[in-house]
C-alpha cells in the first residue's frame, strides 16, 4: 500500500503490518458493522490499532471500509 492514509479499498492478506483508525462513527451503523468495528479493537473515533494483514482481518476491513481508515504501518 502507499504510504499515504488510505480507505480500505482493495487491502489484500500479507505479511504487511496496517494501522486501522475509526474514522467515523458507529451509530446508525448496521449492529454487525459495530460489532466488526469492536472486533478490529477500535473503541472511538480516532482510535488507532495495528494489526496483521491476514485474511481475517482483511475481510473485516473490507466490510466495514466506509468507517475505517487503513495505511501500512512503518
Amino acid at each position: 500500500m502507499n504510504d499515504i492514509q488510505t480507505t480500505a479499498k482493495n487491502v489484500v492478506a500479507s505479511d504487511a503490518k496496517l494501522e486501522i483508525t475509526q474514522s467515523k462513527s458507529t451509530i446508525g451503523a448496521t449492529p454487525t458493522h459495530r460489532e466488526t468495528v469492536r472486533s478490529l479493537g477500535l473503541k472511538r473515533v480516532g482510535h488507532t490499532v495495528v494489526r496483521d494483514a491476514d485474511a481475517v482481518t482483511v475481510g473485516m476491513l473490507n466490510s466495514v471500509k466506509h468507517l475505517v481508515t487503513v495505511e501500512e504501518a512503518k
